[in-house]
C-alpha cells in the first residue's frame, strides 16, 4: 500500500505545474477580433435590406454556396438551395420580410465572424438572429455560412409555448 502511495506521489510531481499548461495571454486576439467586424455587419445589413425589398438576387448573394438557414419553424433546417426554393417564389411575387436589427454583436477571429442580433418585426415582435460568416476571396467580402432565426420567448411564457407545440389541439 505504501509503495502505491509513493508511486502516485512520484507521478504527480513529474506532471507540469498548472501554470505551464495554460497558454500565455495573447491580447492581439482581441485586436484581430475587431478587424473586419464592420464589414461583416454590413453583409448582415445588406441581407436584411434585400429581404425587405424582396430582392432575392442581392439577398442570396450575401450567403455562401454552402450556407445553412435555420428558421423559426422546426421544419426550416435548410441548405441554401432548399432555402432558395422556399424564398425565391415569394420574392418573385414582391413579398419579402422585414426584420429590423437594433442590437448586434459581431466577433471576428481571422476569416470567421460569429454574431448575434436582436431583431424587431411588425408581426412577430422581438426575435433573435445568430450565426457565422466567413471572409472570402482574400479581401473584405463576407458571406453568411449559417443564419439562425429564433423567437425570443419570455421564460414566464415558455411552458405555455412548449405545451402548444406538444399538443396544438389544445391551442386557445
Amino acid at each position: 500500500m505504501i509503495a502505491v502511495l509513493l508511486a502516485a506521489l512520484v507521478l504527480q510531481s513529474s506532471a507540469p505545474p498548472l501554470a505551464a499548461m495554460v497558454p500565455p495571454r495573447d491580447d492581439s486576439i482581441g485586436i484581430r477580433a475587431q478587424q473586419g467586424g464592420s464589414e461583416a455587419a454590413t453583409t448582415l445589413d445588406r441581407m436584411h435590406q434585400a429581404a425587405s425589398r424582396a430582392d432575392g438576387a442581392t439577398y442570396f448573394d450575401q450567403f455562401s454556396t454552402g450556407a445553412r438557414f435555420i428558421g423559426t419553424d422546426a421544419s426550416e433546417h435548410w441548405d441554401i438551395e432548399q432555402f432558395k426554393a422556399y424564398a425565391e417564389p415569394l420574392f418573385a411575387k414582391g413579398q419579402g420580410w422585414t426584420y429590423r436589427p437594433r442590437d448586434r454583436t459581431v466577433i471576428v477571429s481571422g476569416d470567421f465572424a460569429w454574431f448575434d442580433e436582436k431583431l424587431d418585426n411588425d408581426a412577430y415582435g422581438e426575435l433573435r438572429g445568430s450565426g457565422l460568416l466567413r471572409r472570402q476571396g482574400g479581401g473584405e467580402i463576407w458571406k453568411i455560412e449559417q443564419y439562425v432565426l429564433s423567437f425570443a420567448i419570455p421564460n414566464d411564457d415558455a411552458r405555455a409555448v412548449v405545451d402548444l407545440i406538444r399538443d396544438p389541439a389544445e391551442a386557445p
